[in-house]
């Protein structure tokens, strides 16, 4: 799931191209262009076989495919590629730039009974090929019930619809798009995808050549003669063939069947320019109905959450005025005539149970919630490059590590400011450090068993393990640990009123009151469900997610739904005299997590009706329940503090005697 906005990244680049006439300047990795002279030899690279089947990524060369000359070589991945199971490799696949042709690669060994039964499970399973030329995804259009599809990848073989037979995908009719660029003044230096792009002043010089920005691909089985194809050598020339309709020519996958592979690459200019080459890519069919359904939805939450509000304001606003206006003695006979919120006033901040437990949650809150927002952000200004693979997950995981001081200080202060004392913030700071990270460790370990027992490349290694427990340990804690110092020294928050010794008693109630925090989830749940359908879709069906842009008003406005939603609620607790409040303001807005956690099970069963087989079940459910606990902690927080605010405001503005 990695994204480009066009426009921020066009008019960065623009300016970056400004600016070298002057000094020398970098692009962000993945965001730079290419540019190659005539003949110039360009390799195709691929990434894992995927499938929206099984959800389990698996190696390219685990398959009889043909290799390199020189060998399989691995690409340099970052953190997020090798989380989201992305393994780029090389392939046996050239180009020459402008240079039309048809070229043999290899025949296989006879195939054994393991490599036809491998080749017919991922037939069956739609896995597909993904190969990467120039930092593209190569795209495929297919035509179902009449409708035009893009797809990005390739199958690995087809079955017909008797399912008789399996036949394999071994020729490849690429369509590679290219620009012609003239350049004055500056030359471009870099090494693809894998360094970054330095632009210099050049002597004089004008470069030119030409831009790839598009690669398409035409899938076809072609039945050969082994006997004639192993006289060749690998990029010798062929006869341009057409795909047949016949599935007698096709390649059927059998035992001892030599299967011979070829391609042939076909380069037509464009006057799509490079920074617009993505749009192809990004394009979302039905995008109208996209907005309108979103901005409806956001329309009628906010209108309601409004309406909610202002209600509220009015009362609290009347309550105290009311209050405010009695003399002491008035104010004492109404205190025995009326119930309400006033009468908890001895109670109300009285500490709460497992308060450790809240502080920590408060704390993880806190840390996810910065994390997601800043990401959004830049995701929102074009710093999330789809070319930039992993770099969204990457960005994420760093960002995360840094927020972990803040989760310290918001701990321990919570912690200070609840027990008056600052004994056992180690204790809390190393909590809050270990929380959300251990139950991510523990339900990430019981998955990755999984994927090791299937041999996906999704499983992560071992040296990855100790790489995120030396983030984890090495900067993550220490940085929670300086964040729990920090607010030992920080001034606890003061109650405005005192309490008692011996708590009130609360009124009994003809229906638990949890039924209504738990409902409160609903009106938060409205504002995000429409945008989890299309980050679910990018996820599990490998469509791209780009409009952060919008997700960053959604985020906005959940943030000022959950507050709202909360100090409803805990004031509504409060005129019952149910002084206990803390727990129920948290879970109030926390609530939504299990709205997202149905919601994903009811995409699971309706949406995903494609995912087959309990691994990929229980796959999709584990880091659906990742995701609810995240949701929890970081709505939970804002609805939290918010109450705390309120509560906190609310009695230092009454007159107590």
């Amino acid at each position: 799931m990695e994204f480009m906005r066009k426009p921020s990244i066009y008019w960065v680049f623009v300016s970056v191209v400004i600016f070298a006439h002057v000094s020398n300047g970098f692009y962000l990795p993945g965001s730079y262009m290419h540019t190659y002279s005539n003949g110039d030899p360009i390799y195709a690279k691929v990434n894992s076989l995927t499938s929206i089947e099984t959800e389990l990524p698996f190696s390219y060369y685990s398959l009889p495919y043909c290799k390199p000359l020189g060998g399989i070589k691995k690409s340099a991945e970052n953190l997020g590629e090798l989380l989201m199971g992305d393994q780029i490799d090389n392939s046996p696949y050239r180009f020459r730039m402008n240079v039309n042709e048809s070229i043999y690669l290899c025949t296989t060994t006879p195939l054994n009974e393991h490599e036809v039964k491998l080749l017919k499970q991922r037939t069956h399973d739609l896995y597909q090929v993904n190969m990467i030329l120039d930092n593209l995804p190569v795209m495929r259009y297919a035509t179902q019930n009449g409708v035009k599809i893009q797809w990005t990848g390739f199958p690995v073989g087809y079955t017909p619809p008797d399912g008789s037979a399996d036949y394999i995908i071994n020729h490849l009719k690429f369509t590679v798009f290219i620009h012609e660029y003239e350049g004055s003044g500056i030359e471009i230096i870099g090494t693809g995808e894998e360094g970054l792009g330095v632009i210099s002043e050049a002597d004089k010089k004008k470069a030119s050549g030409y831009e790839i920005v598009g690669f398409q691909v035409v899938p076809c089985s072609i039945k050969y003669d082994p006997e004639v194809m192993t006289k060749l050598h690998t990029y010798d020339n062929v006869s341009s063939i057409n795909c047949p309709n016949e599935l007698d020519k096709y390649q059927l996958i059998r035992e001892q069947e030599r299967i011979s592979f070829t391609y042939e690459v076909e380069f037509v200019k464009s006057d799509v320019r490079w920074p617009s080459r993505w749009d192809a890519y990004l394009k979302m069919e039905g995008s109208r109905v996209h907005w309108f359904s979103i901005l409806n939805s956001l329309m009628v939450i906010l209108f309601l959450a409004g309406i909610v509000f202002v209600i509220f304001l009015r009362t609290v606003r009347r309550d105290l005025t009311r209050y405010e206006e009695l003399d002491k003695e008035a104010q004492a006979q109404m205190n025995e005539e009326l119930s309400g919120w006033k009468l908890v006033v001895g109670d109300v901040f009285r500490e709460p149970e497992c308060s450790k437990l809240l502080c920590i949650m408060v704390g993880d809150g806190v840390q996810i919630l910065g994390m997601a927002g800043v990401t959004i952000v830049f995701a929102a200004l074009g710093f999330m490059s789809p070319a930039s693979r992993g770099m969204l997950l990457t960005g994420m995981i760093i960002l995360y590590l840094i927020q972990g001081i803040v989760a310290g200080y918001v701990s321990v202060r919570l912690w200070r400011t609840i027990k008056g004392t600052s004994e056992e913030w180690r204790s809390i700071s190393w909590l809050a450090a270990c929380f959300f990270p251990g139950i991510a460790f523990v339900i990430l370990t019981v998955l990755n068993f999984i994927l090791w027992s299937s041999h996906s490349t999704g499983a992560i290694p071992i040296s990855l393990y100790f790489e995120l427990f030396f983030l984890w340990f090495c900067i993550s804690v220490p940085l929670t640990l300086i964040g729990g110092f920090l607010g030992t020294k920080a001034q606890p928050i003061e109650y405005p009123v005192r309490t008692n010794q011996i708590p009130r008693e609360i009124p009994s109630r003809k229906y638990p009151s949890w039924l209504l925090v738990l409902g409160a989830g609903t009106l938060p749940f409205g504002t995000l469900f429409i945008e989890l359908f299309f980050i679910l879709s990018s996820i599990w069906l490998g469509r791209f997610y780009y409009v952060f842009g919008f997700l960053l008003v959604v985020l906005l406005l959940l943030v000022i739904v959950c507050a709202e939603v909360s100090v409803v609620l805990t004031y509504m607790h409060l005129c019952v005299e149910d002084w206990r409040w803390w727990w129920k303001a948290f879970f109030a807005s926390g609530s939504v997590a299990l709205y997202v956690f149905l919601y994903s099970i009811n995409y699971l069963v309706f949406d995903l009706q494609s995912l087959s087989g309990p691994v990929s079940a229980t796959l999709y459910l584990g880091y659906s329940l990742l995701m609810a606990v995240a949701i929890m902690l970081s709505t939970g927080t804002i609805g939290f503090l918010m109450s705390f605010y309120f509560v906190h405001y609310l009695f230092s503005s009454v007159k107590i005697d």
